[in-house]
């Protein structure tokens, strides 16, 4: 989903350009597997970052409207940094956030006004990240977790369509949700719907087969976080390993070769410059139409993790 062509291009100084080959609108039009940004914790780091990853060939990154782990702001400064220097312009790239309700905020650093009504608290929370992001468009909005009632949630979400009906935002999603009913109601009931569910991708969710059995079916994107190190035991064992050393990769790219190949979407949050270029080389081989995994290699690795049976 990639912007209008008569957006602007983004924040002064960043130049036009050419739409590139490996621009996030191509990639999503050629339904290729990708990996996206994590920013969660970098803290001040955050620009630089975000900077070197897109020099690395990240073009979507994940950020949140929530001090309290995200520094949303500086993924602006990072993207923006990193247009200027590679010549790629704001549609090349795909920036999704979230709005934070005021239970999962910091105290001290809530981005809006807490007293607020909850409608205006998530317009408030929209308006910064723009402001933060550099940018008249969000890619991907998403709802940091449900709400207390599913009313609740409703509430929130028709605020985010009012975003999606005046263009500034492009698409919608939840994360945090682990309960197919939950999600199902979500689904049923709003006007736009979910494109996007974001989860832990781990044994204490059963790996939400169910979930990500309904996102198939309804052209939802699934993206995985914790993918690492809420797997540690299994990529640490000597079969996985054995299997990585076999494909010529590392357990963790291994991990994100398996989850691309089940369909789904990880996020990677390295701040290591080899490991970002790692990934990125694993996930141009798989761009490329490289089969990294068979059936039953993919069937083997899932059950190494744990991945229920259907």
């Amino acid at each position: 989903v990639g912007a209008p062509p008569d957006r602007p291009d983004g924040p002064a100084g960043v130049p036009e350009a050419e739409a590139h080959v490996d621009s996030s609108a191509s990639i999503l039009e050629a339904q290729l597997p990708y990996l996206i940004y994590g920013t969660a914790w970098k803290k001040s780091r955050t620009a630089d970052l975000v900077s070197r990853a897109l020099s690395a060939g990240f073009r979507f990154v994940d950020t949140a409207c929530q001090p309290k782990h995200y520094d949303e702001k500086l993924v602006g400064e990072g993207w923006t940094s990193a247009a200027r220097e590679l010549g790629i312009r704001r549609d090349d790239l795909f920036l999704q956030t979230k709005f934070t309700a005021v239970r999962g905020q910091d105290p001290q650093t809530v981005p809006y006004d807490a007293g607020a009504t909850l409608e205006e608290q998530v317009r408030q929370s929209v308006r910064v990240s723009l402001r933060n992001l550099q940018t008249d468009y969000i890619d991907s909005l998403v709802l940091h977790s449900p709400m207390k009632t599913m009313e609740e949630t409703m509430t929130v979400w028709q605020v985010f369509e009012e975003f999606v009906a005046s263009g500034e935002v492009v698409q919608l999603g939840i994360s945090n949700c682990y309960d197919l009913r939950t999600f199902r109601a979500l689904y049923d009931r709003s006007e736009v719907k979910p494109k996007v569910l974001q989860n832990r991708f781990y044994a204490d969710s059963g790996f939400d087969v169910d979930l990500r059995e309904f996102c198939a079916a309804n052209g939802v994107t699934y993206q995985s976080f914790w993918t690492l190190s809420g797997n540690r035991r299994a990529l640490g064992s000597a079969e996985w390993k054995e299997v990585a050393a076999g494909k010529g990769l590392t357990p963790q790219t291994l991990m994100y070769a398996l989850v691309m190949t089940l369909g789904h979407t990880p996020l990677d949050g390295t701040t290591d410059a080899g490991h970002m270029e790692e990934d990125m080389e694993l996930m141009r081989r798989m761009q490329a139409g490289e089969r990294i995994l068979d059936w039953g290699e993919t069937e083997r690795l899932s059950r190494m993790l744990g991945i229920p049976d259907r």
